[in-house]
């Protein structure tokens, strides 16, 4: 049993404290990876949930690899954002701990469909597909500022 499945087993429903993790990816043409993802039908960046054992770090280079086939190497902190509370479709309650890298070294070949994902591609940032999910748009407008990063809210 996974960790999530786990925790709500004992609390339902209850708000709780998740950890995700994630990253930004960019090519050499500095063009970003971003994910269609199967749940919502809009377009993000790859993360997802950290499990127990793991570090954030681990957690970026799982979700990455597991969503896009690509294995992330040297990364750098993008930014952490906390407070954020959610209601999940199944009702679940989270108040989210983001982390978030910063990846230009990576190897492998782009998956471009997956468990949890329709499409994979590289966007350069003045042609992003639509639409964004919403709750990643503050990482794009980071992106536009590169002074911003890395952030702590």
């Amino acid at each position: 049993m996974d960790y999530i499945k786990h925790l709500r087993s004992m609390v339902g429903n209850e708000r709780v404290i998740m950890v995700v993790a994630g990253a930004i990816v960019l090519d050499e043409d500095g063009k970003v990876l971003m994910q269609l993802r199967e749940d919502n039908h809009c377009w993000g960046f790859p993360g997802g949930y950290m499990e127990l054992q793991e570090s954030v770090m681990e957690t970026a280079r799982r979700e990455v690899k597991e969503e896009t086939g690509l294995i992330l190497r040297d990364m750098s902190l993008f930014g952490i954002r906390s407070g954020v509370e959610k209601t999940l479709k199944n009702r679940d309650q989270v108040s989210l701990v983001e982390i978030w890298f910063q990846c230009r070294d990576f190897e492998g070949k782009l998956d471009r469909q997956g468990d949890e994902t329709l499409d994979n591609a590289f966007f350069s940032l003045d042609q992003l597909p639509s639409p964004i999910f919403e709750s990643q748009q503050y990482l794009i407008e980071h992106m536009c500022s590169p002074d911003t990063v890395p952030f702590v809210k």
